[in-house]
């Protein structure tokens, strides 16, 4: 075997004999590398190793002169290297964590981001704990029955996409889940139809609340032993057990947050991402990956069924449904109209406005304090969402409208609510925490303040004066309620945070939706909209005297869609305007954030594919960590034929100037901020 004689380390008494047969192991290093190293390395397998040493188990080598972790990837007869080949020092466990699946679907995620192998499997292969892997089960259990799942019948296809299922057929949909849907249980059904099957199942929800509504539903139709919920928060041991439960085969059906995207589940059947929507959805960690993009690869290359399913729709969705990769799950509109509540919006007709001349101009209308009044009368609660949490988060100047800000470190006033010894909290900033009892303007010397936005704190406690007899709670970042009982009661909760109501809400009233939409980013009225679909499909359905009434105009594109409940509609709306613009989901879009000078190095140095377009670049409003230079963002997008070509010409460059060791660079494909 030319040029790969092991080398012998200092401190060894006893020559080490290289395995008989396939000696050469090809090591993915768990390390953070530059770009020009993304890629295995050879290292020869001592005799002693042999039996243990095989693909996708952990090993520990040296790398740069110390013991670090990695994963066999496979084993050669020769190698390529023309130096001396280092030893695989240690196997920690011999189990194939890394399976050729799991390694072919972290070789897609990296391709698709421009980002390295090593970070895709860091994120898929949580931490290893030995006493897991002598707990964790390894035989399946027999397969549930196939459940009734009449409900589904309310949906056109719905019965159809259940056979499909059952029959391991690859149905791809996009469902548009009713106002008030039970959504857990109808997700629930399907996977136990795959599960029935004797398939695997895969359900991707945003936060741990959306969770522990799906594990009770799960639970229910297939006992506790037949589900498995895996989430970042978890002990890292009961992590790594649950995790090597799923690998090994011993449970079908898997359920989770966005960590669970890329649960090894065997012979996957059924997968599913329930309000892709959500910001929670994307990783933060390089090379940011999106639950929906991640599933919606597993299942082509499975062949398996996929759901995108949500109350609202995202233009992603949409592109899915009219490109026709996906089919659409939609109830008639008889359907919807019988479940869905009355929604009211500001300025919907002249009697309102004459009954309440001020209603454009209010934060609570009249229209808004009848629908509560009726529905509490009725001895229902009443949700109120509120877009901003805390008391009140920004102040202005009360003469010249002048953003209040900190004498300090120039951060943003706010009023944080509360008392303190008997008398109200001062103002404060929000990002140092001093205290500004004699705040004086900068640009005109006033000394008045005025609110520019009302939080949640606030907000409940101006209710409570309103409606004097009946309690108020709240809901947000301190204490999250995750149900409420079905008597006259007054729920003020942050977008995200709406709990679920017993026999569901008489009212909501959704707050300050010039805020919502108002927000400086090209996804704040998709945004706006989802948001506003999850607190009114908790609301009761019109003939039992369901309300919602949304504080912003009605002639606005994302209040017609709520008042019409016609999500589909609008996320139309919003694809074709993004394809005007040129942006994700139409094209893929790459942003390059560095220094100006390695920006243009960049530019110079890929070769880009032919449909490029750059725009830019632009200043941050960043300096660089070193204080030399300003920030900047280059925008380079392409047609979505070319967006591999895009990610992987971005990648090529940055290796070369990685191996300068140049100036490094951020890049991120589709990014959300920028959106």
């Amino acid at each position: 075997m030319a040029g790969a004689q092991p080398r012998k380390r200092k401190g060894e008494t006893a020559e080490r004999t290289a395995a008989a047969t396939r000696p050469v192991a090809r090591v993915l290093v768990d390390v953070p590398l530059p770009v020009h190293l993304d890629r295995p390395f050879d290292y020869l397998v001592p005799d002693r190793l042999d039996a243990e040493a095989v693909p996708g188990c952990r090993v520990r080598v040296r790398f740069r002169g110390k013991l670090v972790d990695g994963y066999l990837l496979e084993r050669n007869e020769t190698t390529d290297f023309q130096g001396t080949l280092s030893w695989v020092e240690r196997i920690p466990s011999p189990e194939p964590v890394l399976s050729p699946q799991l390694l072919e679907l972290a070789r897609a995620v990296a391709t698709r981001y421009g980002g390295m192998l090593t970070d895709v499997v860091r994120l898929a292969i949580p931490p290893r704990h030995a006493a897991a892997e002598k707990s964790a089960p390894r035989e399946p259990g027999p397969p549930p029955p196939r459940p009734t799942a009449g409900a589904w019948a309310r949906y056109q296809h719905g019965t159809s996409f259940l056979d499909a299922v059952d029959a391991g057929r690859s149905a791809r949909a996009v469902w548009q889940a009713l106002p008030g849907e039970d959504w857990p249980t109808r997700l629930a059904e399907v996977a136990a139809t795959a599960a029935a099957a004797g398939r695997g199942a895969l359900i991707v929800v945003p936060d741990h609340r959306d969770l522990q509504r799906l594990q009770d539903a799960c639970t229910a139709l297939l006992g506790e032993e037949g589900v498995v919920a895996l989430a970042a928060d978890l002990a890292p041991s009961m992590r790594y057990r649950r995790w090597l439960a799923v690998l090994r085969g011993a449970v079908r059906v898997v359920i989770g947050t966005r960590a669970a995207m890329f649960a090894p589940v065997h012979d996957l059947g059924f997968a599913a991402v329930w309000d892709d929507g959500d910001d929670l959805h994307s990783y933060p960690q390089v090379p940011y990956p999106h639950t929906r993009d991640v599933l919606t690869q597993r299942a082509h290359a499975a062949g398996a069924a996929l759901i995108v399913g949500a109350f609202a729709r995202t233009a992603e969705a949409a592109l899915l449904a009219e490109s026709g990769w996906a089919h659409e799950l939609v109830a008639h509109r008889t359907e919807v109209r019988a479940a869905a509540p009355r929604v009211t919006a500001i300025g919907e007709d002249d009697t309102q406005l004459a009954r309440d001349p001020a209603a454009r101009a209010a934060r609570l209308p009249s229209v808004a304090f009848e629908a509560a009044r009726a529905a509490l009368g009725a001895g229902a609660p009443v949700l109120v969402q509120v877009p901003r949490r805390g008391y009140v988060p920004a102040l202005a100047c009360g003469d010249c409208r002048e953003r209040a800000r900190c004498r300090r470190c120039a951060g943003p006033l706010a009023l944080p609510g509360g008392s303190e010894d008997g008398a109200p909290k001062p103002t404060a900033c929000s990002w140092c925490g001093a205290a500004e009892a004699a705040f004086k303007c900068s640009s005109c010397g006033s000394r008045r303040l005025r609110a520019v936005a009302v939080g949640a704190s606030r907000t409940a406690e101006e209710l409570g004066r309103a409606f004097s007899n009946v309690s108020v709670r709240t809901s947000g970042a301190g204490e999250i309620l995750a149900k409420v009982p079905a008597k006259p009661a007054l729920i003020v909760c942050t977008p995200g945070a709406e709990p679920v109501a017993e026999g569901g809400y008489g009212a909501a009233l959704l707050l300050d939706g010039r805020t919502l939409l108002g927000r400086p980013e090209l996804r704040a009225a998709e945004t706006a909209l989802r948001l506003w679909f999850a607190a009114a499909a908790l609301v009761r359905p019109a003939r039992d005297g369901g309300r919602v009434v949304v504080m912003a105009d009605s002639s606005l594109q994302p209040v017609q869609a709520l008042v019409r409940w016609d999500p589909v509609w609008f996320a139309s709306l919003e694809l074709a305007e993004r394809a005007e613009l040129g942006f994700p989901p139409a094209r893929r879009v790459a942003a390059v954030d560095g220094k100006p000078e390695a920006i243009e190095a960049l530019l110079d140095s890929a070769d880009l594919p032919a449909t490029a377009e750059v725009l830019g670049p632009v200043p941050l409003g960043e300096v660089d960590e070193d204080g030399s230079s300003e920030r900047e963002r280059l925008i380079v997008r392409v047609d979505r034929s070319e967006g591999r070509a895009l990610a992987g010409s971005l990648h090529a460059a940055q290796a070369v100037r990685a191996a300068r060791k140049a100036a490094e660079l951020q890049v991120r494909m589709d990014p959300l901020e920028m959106l």
